[in-house]
């Protein structure tokens, strides 16, 4: 097992390694002041890890309620949001009690939000069962649901107070989901890694879980902490997203997070070789890795759709948005780019 320690508005530990999830309970209870727990899942997971999950809760001595919705980004939505709030009120949770976030990353986006507005805010832990959540998403306390305006819209910050990553729930993961992990696994190696790309490119499918997922959560925690609320050296990590939920949003999110993410990194990084941002050497390296991974690296929707919900999204600042250029494998800028840009750059990156 690995440990990685984040210093951020509060203080917790992301553990990583096999049989994890049979140490819940007791790691909950380890927390301090708790009396109750609901855990929050989607209808794919909760049959595979719930029953494991509730019992090891339980054998701690704990009171737990269980809240499952429909699997799938369609229910990150406010009425879910309601319903799960409506839930906790109804199990009387209390301000020293917890959420159990147990599932990818609508589950935990979902539930971190409850728990940062349910009594003003109480406490959750994650348990990430994909491998996007356990490389992402379950680490830095962004939390939130999707508006019909776009996705990410309603949300707030809101540090986990524990992270368990047990590395055998990737095991009954169907492998499409797998490699849409992948896409943000490539995206932290673009970022800060040339030795992580490397050792994707070496190894494929086959890297080793524990060892590359602590690479990226140790990535994610610096970035973190330097920035925890995403006003600078945070935004890097929208590598490939502006565009991704653009793609995403446009499907009415048919293709997945880690497709979409796949085909914005795509688009960038053709768009910095054409421009003379970064090489083509390295430009053909990054759509390589992502086509030897099994993700998309173009689509056919049309600019202008794409332009339409990329628009909306939350990155943007009044008449620009933050893009985020590689300018090599391990080197990338915070770009400042002027709306009206945009359509030329997603041209030329298509």
């Amino acid at each position: 097992m690995n440990t990685v320690t984040v210093n951020a508005s509060r203080r917790y530990d992301i553990r990583i390694g096999s049989g994890l999830l049979s140490t819940l309970g007791e790691s909950v209870k380890a927390l301090g002041k708790v009396q109750k727990v609901c855990i929050v899942s989607e209808s794919n997971v909760f049959p595979h890890f719930g029953p494991a999950a509730q019992a090891s809760l339980q054998e701690a001595g704990l009171e737990t309620s269980v809240f499952i919705f429909p699997a799938g980004e369609a229910s990150k939505t406010g009425t879910t949001f309601l319903e799960l709030l409506n839930a906790l009120a109804q199990a009387k949770l209390g301000r020293q009690d917890m959420l159990v976030a147990l599932g990818g990353g609508v589950v935990g986006d979902l539930a971190g939000f409850a728990a940062a507005c349910y009594l003003r805010g109480i406490r959750f832990v994650q348990v990430p069962t994909t491998l996007l959540a356990a490389v992402d998403s379950s680490v830095g306390g962004k939390t939130a649901i999707d508006l019909p305006a776009g996705k990410n819209l309603a949300g707030a910050f809101c540090q986990p107070s524990l992270v368990l990553c047990d590395t055998d729930t990737l095991n009954t993961l169907p492998e499409d989901i797998f490699r849409d992990g992948c896409a943000e696994v490539i995206k932290y190696a673009v970022l800060y890694d040339p030795q992580l790309f490397h050792q994707l490119e070496s190894a494929g499918l086959d890297f080793d879980r524990e060892s590359v997922i602590t690479r990226c959560v140790e990535l994610k925690r610096d970035v973190v902490m330097e920035d925890e609320f995403d006003t600078g050296a945070r935004m890097k990590l929208n590598l490939g997203h502006t565009f991704g939920h653009g793609i995403e949003a446009r499907s009415q999110f048919a293709l997945s997070h880690g497709k979409s993410v796949a085909i914005g990194l795509a688009v960038i990084a053709r768009f910095c070789a054409a421009a003379g941002v970064c090489s083509r050497g390295d430009c053909q390296r990054i759509v390589a890795l992502l086509e030897a991974f099994g993700l998309p690296v173009t689509t056919r929707y049309p600019t202008e759709e794409i332009l339409q919900y990329a628009l909306s999204d939350k990155k943007r600042s009044g008449s620009t948005v933050n893009l985020i250029l590689p300018r090599a494998i391990g080197d990338c800028v915070i770009a400042p780019t002027p709306v009206a840009q945009l359509k030329s750059i997603l041209q030329a990156g298509l």
